[in-house]
């Protein structure tokens, strides 16, 4: 096949080829040439390399993009590492969530990465490895990794586990492709080389539990260089909880939310639908209330429909009647309807856990495709949802774009927004298009109350917790202006300069202080500087920007 896949790729480059339509063409036109089957994109991609390592052709990102197997996995800018801790016990008991020996509660043992896992014997390093090098076959650059700790209760872990998993993440990516001596050293060392790494872990999550969350977990979470929390909020009704046998209450879930985002970090809420005693009702209005109570607002979510899995208490209440699963129609409903409150600062990560359907005994959780179906009917039906994710530009570009220099040339606008969270003021910046159809960098900037930051650095500080710009993703070397990407245009930078701006002009120590019985004196800090919660990769850009490394935050000081 050595001869056919050359040609297909002298055939690219002949003919311009730039969309995967011309690319199927030119495949079929060569397979019947050569009276072979058509070849895979990742058979091109390895004769694309061998040419290129042969000095036969020049080295071409958009041959790379075009020859990419699943190129959504990169198209938020970065790619997603998931990485599975060691079966250990839950302090949970909750009627829906299973139990399988040897696999960490409430995973189940056909899932993706559970199945990854436990190829690898669970070991961090494997994990970790056998992902980049599949992501890298199929064409991925994998330099900007967001790593995605699941498994069980991270903060119930044995402390001494935690930071292994966590070193040991990063050594996976400082050594991917290359070897260094006497590396097996301290997480502090490996984060250090991970600054410059080929892979770099820009962002790092875990999931846990609301009522594991404390000033002293925060501070533990910052050193391993944790920047988003994923938590296990489920309902925000204490009557559902109590039914469900959550083990805690929604004031819990409130104080965890205003600790973690007066520390920085961005805040994902896991949230069941059809939990046992809920309604259609309840979970509409549940939904609602979480954009409209400042206690709560979470930057991302993932909707996690109730799936009823056999050997759990709501399967034994399910075959006595007890509870009953919503219709598919039902779901698909109530879906639509919180996609269409959701603000335009929000991401819904997920609509559904990947959960094989053979696992699942009956309802509607069993749809492994709801989101397609739901974008299909949002088409039929003639609306959009706001959320980040529908508008990112890496998903919509080739329909807004036609190349590059119509980006360039592409008049886009800053948006603000603002909006109360857990006593601060949060302040929403993007650029987006005129209509607000395709979002192509955001920032999200707090204002903390004017409590007194259980991390010194944080003290009176304004904090980014996020800066991302969405696109196909663009390796870190490659910035060049001709490529087809928002990524490495200044987007990010224009953001970060307004937000330093708006702070020196409506929140610093000298603004608060001109403006006459102002309620921004007492109710918030008096801002002297900016901290950001940087991911470990990312810190050498914010150093490029005046930022320095303080109590792990990027900090700069707007007042002196």
């Amino acid at each position: 096949m050595k001869n056919i896949n050359e040609d297909i790729i002298k055939e690219i480059i002949k003919k311009r080829v730039n969309t995967p339509d011309d690319l199927s063409s030119v495949k079929r036109k060569m397979a019947k040439r050569y009276v072979l089957p058509c070849s895979s994109n990742i058979e091109l991609l390895e004769s694309y390399r061998k040419l290129v390592k042969n000095k036969k052709i020049k080295k071409s990102l958009k041959i790379e993009i075009l020859l990419r197997v699943r190129p959504v996995r990169s198209l938020s800018g970065i790619v997603n590492v998931s990485v599975l801790t060691k079966p250990y016990p839950c302090p949970g008991k909750c009627i829906y969530c299973p139990d399988i020996k040897g696999i960490p509660k409430s995973y189940l043992d056909k899932e993706p990465a559970v199945m990854r896992a436990i190829l690898n014997n669970y070991h961090p390093s494997k994990q970790v490895s056998m992902r980049l090098r599949s992501l890298r076959k199929t064409g991925h650059p994998i330099d900007k990794v967001e790593l995605r700790v699941i498994g069980g209760t991270w903060s119930f872990y044995q402390k001494r586990y935690q930071t292994w998993f966590i070193k040991e993440c990063f050594r996976a990516c400082n050594e991917f492709e290359r070897k260094l001596k006497n590396n097996n050293q301290s997480l502090k060392h490996q984060q250090k080389i991970n600054e410059k790494a080929i892979s770099r872990i820009v962002g790092l999550s875990i999931e846990t539990r609301p009522d594991f969350i404390d000033r002293k977990e925060i501070i533990r979470m910052r050193k391993m260089g944790i920047t988003r929390v994923e938590l296990g909020v489920q309902t925000i009704y204490n009557d559902i909880l109590k039914m469900n046998k959550r083990g805690h209450d929604i004031e819990e879930t409130k104080r965890a939310t205003k600790l973690l985002k007066d520390a920085g970090f961005k805040i994902c809420y896991q949230m069941m639908p059809n939990l046992f005693g809920s309604d259609l009702k309840k979970d509409e209005k549940m939904f609602k209330e979480l954009f409209s109570n400042p206690d709560f607002q979470p930057d991302l979510l993932k909707i996690y429909p109730t799936a009823i899995i056999k050997g759990t208490l709501l399967y034994k209440y399910w075959k006595n009647g007890k509870y009953s699963p919503y219709s598919k129609k039902q779901l698909i409903s109530l879906v639509k309807k919180i996609k269409k409150i959701i603000p335009y600062y929000v991401r819904i990560q997920r609509i559904t856990r990947d959960i094989p359907s053979s696992k699942i005994v009956a309802g509607p959780a069993k749809i492994s495709n709801l989101r397609q179906i739901i974008a299909q009917d949002m088409q039929k039906e003639g609306w959009k949802c706001k959320c980040i994710r529908c508008r990112e530009a890496g998903r919509n570009y080739s329909k807004k774009e036609n190349n590059n220099k119509s980006f360039l040339k592409k008049e886009l606008k800053m948006f603000r927004q603002e909006y109360d969270a857990s006593g601060g003021k949060e302040i929403f910046l993007s650029f987006e298009d005129k209509e607000r159809e395709v979002l192509y960098s955001l920032l999200r900037l707090r204002i903390p109350s004017n409590d007194k930051n259980m991390i010194p650095s944080l003290r009176n500080s304004a904090l980014i917790r996020e800066i991302h710009t969405y696109s196909q993703l663009v390796p870190i070397e490659k910035n060049k202006s001709s490529l087809i990407s928002a990524q490495h245009k200044g987007l990010g930078k224009r953001l970060i300069k307004e937000a330093e701006k708006i702070i020196k002009k409506e929140f610093s120590i000298h603004s608060v202080k001109s403006i006459e019985g102002s309620t921004k004196k007492s109710q918030f800090n008096r801002v002297k500087k900016i901290a950001v919660i940087s991911g470990v990769g990312v810190r050498k850009y914010y150093q490029k920007l005046g930022y320095s490394l303080q109590d792990t935050y990027m900090v700069k000081n707007i007042c002196n």
